[in-house]
């Protein structure tokens, strides 16, 4: 009985999945949070790479993690909280482990991840590539093609 009940009172609290983005541990995301401030309403974004997730349901969370002023900043986010306004997803990473805790050790360029090349942006650069030719001495030359139409 006490199951029934809470799966309605969490049907409620979860938002659809249209509202929440896809993301990973080891993406950098852009939080973008609602902060009360007396009356006004603002949006602040948090911006950083998700370390960890846990949780299922409505009490999934996911914490951030950014480098400010030398510091290591870390903070926890209710997925489907109300003060979440959206979660973009600015870049992947290549990891192998589901909690990267092991980014706190580290300082510098060390604290980078490899970056995932993701489809859409091999879909981009087919789009965009230039045409490639051979010049005399095999090196490669970029040339662009241009048709003018008489009239």
């Amino acid at each position: 009985m006490s199951d029934q009940i809470l799966k309605l009172v969490e049907a409620n609290c979860i938002k659809p999945a249209s509202e929440i983005n896809e993301f990973e541990i080891g993406d950098t995301v852009n939080v973008h949070c609602r902060i009360l401030e007396g009356e006004k309403e603002r949006i602040q974004l948090f911006n950083g790479v998700v370390i960890a997730r846990s949780g299922s349901g409505s009490r999934e969370m996911f914490t951030v993690r950014r480098i400010v002023a030398g510091e290591g900043v870390e903070r926890k986010f209710a997925l489907h909280s109300p003060r979440i306004a959206k979660v973009e997803t600015v870049r992947s990473a290549v990891v192998h482990r589901a909690k990267l805790y092991f980014l706190r050790d580290r300082v510098g360029k060390a604290v980078r991840l490899k970056e995932r090349i993701v489809k859409r942006k091999i879909e981009e650069a087919k789009v965009a590539k230039p045409v490639k030719k051979r010049g005399s001495k095999g090196k490669k030359k970029t040339t662009t093609t241009v048709t003018a139409t008489a009239e």
